[in-house]
């Protein structure tokens, strides 16, 4: 009785179809992950900005600015104005816009927070007083 020992050419085509679809499957689930992740960074980052503006700045001026940035808005981690992209709020490439509203002289009155999101609808917070 003469028997061989190894795999077929079959068998191996077969494992190595699998192996591939599980590396895929992996990859896009690690995308997807990674995207939302960084969703949930934007979000940090758009309340910090919020609460920034609602609990410090307008307390204290009475008003919204007409601009925000690190300089006038100092309660928050400066790392918060770059987005998980590295664009600081402000670039036209950033995730991050800062809209305001019924100004007059460089005080507004109102504003729009968004942070554009890769997995759900954009993040939008609006001034509450």
């Amino acid at each position: 009785m003469d028997t061989k020992k190894g795999f077929t050419v079959l068998e191996i085509i077969i494992v190595a179809i699998f192996a591939t679809l599980a590396l895929v499957l992996f990859f896009v689930q690690k995308s997807n992950i990674d995207a939302m992740q960084r969703d949930e960074d934007r979000k940090t980052a758009i309340n910090a900005m919020y609460y920034a503006l609602e609990e410090s700045f307008y307390k204290d001026h009475g008003y919204y600015p007409e601009f925000i940035s690190e300089e006038n808005i100092k309660v928050i981690d400066p790392a918060l104005w770059t987005d998980p992209l590295g664009f600081n709020l402000g670039d036209s490439l950033s995730s991050y816009s800062y809209t305001p509203a019924n100004c007059n002289e460089g005080k507004c009155k109102e504003y729009i927070l968004k942070a554009d999101l890769e997995k759900e609808d954009d993040y939008i917070k609006s001034n509450r007083n």
